[in-house]
């Protein structure tokens, strides 16, 4: 390759301009977009929801939803406009030369096919004149470079038995089995545990430097960002307002957009303010001791242990955080917690009351007790009830004789409080953003202003930007309502920024307990040092730092 060659971008977007057809009238998606990918470069895409990152993935590949449509501009791929491509020249292009690794692989993935045969489907599409067997090899071949052991055996299975993070690979698998130019991975890493993501990013990681693939990464986990990329382009409303070098992005970001976004993501420890320490001597709200789920698994089998012999307390007025890999059991202690997961043993007692001993009229008040907010706000809000009828619902429920006007206004001060306007009232789920949804499930699950709050997974799958909002208003109220929180999640950022303490879970036991910013910053056990190392650093000099030290010596 000479010099100039290696000058000239595989993949180039010019200007592209595109619209999309709305009940209401047409809507500009994109305006005037240009970015380059070059051959063995990892080119960023970062904003917030809307701000047309997924559209100019779309776009390249001319899988545009009904009713968008190229105004203007180019897509050029080695010399050639896709813009302008036949369907059928474009057929040859899509999945062979560049390929996409899509961010929900439960609908990439046909849940009543094997792995294997639709890996195997992906390849035969290109090359239907190959034997049987050479597609089987192929698929067995590229299951066992992204890291799945045991490929021949494991392809026999079906989505569903497979975890989160090895769907994934099964998708970045049937992306890679053509030995495309360039990936586009479209928020590849959203919802996973860190220690699966890791795992995910090193797979592109290592398959860029072994195949010398060009890769476009779409993510709103500037974290991620600073551990992959080598360039970063910055999206707002459908527009590119910057486009820098990885370590000259955070280092001097130049756009205001830009900085916002920086400045909305969680920093370690040292970079935040001092907060008050645990107070040993304080009462406990919440008390969890031994406790154990188990499920059953059918007639003459045993039971899967999900929580197995947990303990630990809430002190009053504080946050602890519960976090570790997916099948840890936090979700599930959560759901005991609450009366929605069976309990086999232990105790759970709340203000000093074993919940399991209460039946009746005492169960019902003391559901009054506790509130939960969950992890997706769109499953767990009724899309046929309007706002205010989802926010007014526990009062409904625990307080019949409050009058329809006193519920109502409890329903607007619940949304100011959340800073969301009381006119929303009349609103139905569908119209608002996810940030504002997760608002109404606080809101929600503050009604009856409960002694304990458990939020789980709140802010998992929101922009950095609105999952800051979400947490400084979560913040604000814990501080001003003294409510008691568990707060279950993956992000160890966030769990640092809240909580007093934290828990550290695996396979359904503890493996450390302590202070947040000790455990979190000095762990103890193996487990979760692993899990610390494992969460992307929004810093690229320091990931860079990880990443070297990560190489074996010779």
């Amino acid at each position: 390759m000479t010099d100039e060659t290696a000058k000239k971008p595989l993949l180039a977007v010019r200007e592209l301009t595109l619209d999309i057809a709305t009940p209401h009238g047409t809507v500009r998606i994109l305006e005037d977009v240009a970015l380059e990918v070059h051959p063995g470069e990892i080119v960023g895409i970062v904003g917030e929801s809307g701000s047309g990152k997924s559209m100019t993935a779309l776009s390249v590949l001319r899988i545009l939803p009904p009713g968008a449509r190229i105004i203007s501009g180019g897509i050029d791929f080695e010399g050639v406009d896709l813009a302008t491509l036949s369907a059928r020249r474009m057929r040859g292009v899509r999945g062979r030369r560049i390929a996409m690794v899509f961010q929900d692989h439960m609908t990439t993935l046909d849940p009543v096919i094997t792995i294997g045969a639709q890996i195997e489907e992906a390849y035969r599409i290109h090359h239907p004149r190959a034997p049987r067997s050479e597609a089987k090899a192929r698929m067995i071949e590229t299951l066992t470079q992204v890291g799945v052991l045991d490929a021949a055996e494991r392809a026999k299975q079906y989505p569903h038995q497979w975890s989160g993070g090895m769907r994934q690979r099964a998708v970045i698998a049937m992306a890679l089995i053509n030995d495309p130019d360039v990936i586009i991975a479209d928020e590849p890493t959203t919802a996973l545990d860190v220690t699966i993501q890791a795992e995910i990013l090193a797979v592109l990681r290592g398959l860029r430097d072994s195949r010398d693939l060009s890769i476009l990464l779409i993510t709103h986990d500037m974290g991620v960002i600073a551990d992959m990329a080598d360039r970063i382009v910055v999206m707002k409303e459908g527009r590119i307002v910057e486009t820098a070098e990885v370590h000259a992005l955070f280092e001097s970001p130049e756009h205001p957009y830009t900085r916002k976004l920086l400045d909305a993501v969680p920093r370690p420890s040292a970079e935040t303010a001092e907060r008050s320490q645990p107070d040993a001597a304080a009462q406990a709200v919440l008390e969890v001791e031994d406790l154990v789920v188990q499920y059953s698994r059918g007639w003459r089998r045993d039971g899967f242990r999900a929580v197995d012999g947990v303990s630990f307390s809430v002190p009053e007025g504080k946050v602890v955080g519960l976090v570790g890999e997916s099948g840890s059991g936090k979700s599930t202690i959560g759901k005991a917690i609450v009366g929605l997961a069976p309990i086999t043993s232990g105790s759970i007692r709340l203000g000093g009351v074993e919940l399991q001993e209460l039946h009746g009229r005492a169960a019902r008040t003391a559901r009054e007790t506790y509130g939960m907010v969950f992890q997706d706000p769109a499953s767990s809000l009724n899309p046929r009830m309007t706002i205010g009828e989802c926010i007014a619902e526990p009062l409904v429920a625990h307080r019949r004789t409050m009058s329809r006007t006193a519920r109502r206004e409890r329903v607007v001060e619940l949304l100011e409080q959340v800073e969301l306007p009381a006119a929303w009232v009349t609103r139905f789920p569908h119209e608002l953003s996810g940030g504002q949804r997760q608002r109404v499930g606080v809101a929600r699950a503050l009604a009856l202003e409960p002694e304990l709050l458990i939020a789980d997974e709140p802010t998992s799958a929101l922009d950095v930007s609105v999952q800051a909002a979400v947490l400084e208003v979560f913040q604000e109220l814990q501080q001003r309502l003294g409510f008691s929180c568990l707060f279950i999640s993956h992000d160890l950022a966030v769990v640092e920024l809240l909580s007093e303490s934290v828990v550290v879970l695996q396979r359904g036991q503890i493996v450390e307990q302590g202070d947040a910013r000790s455990v979190l910053n000095d762990p103890q056990t193996e487990y979760a040092r692993r899990l610390v190392d494992a969460a992307p650093l929004p810093d690229p000099a320091r990931q860079r730092a990880r990443q070297l030290a990560s190489i074996p010596t010779v």
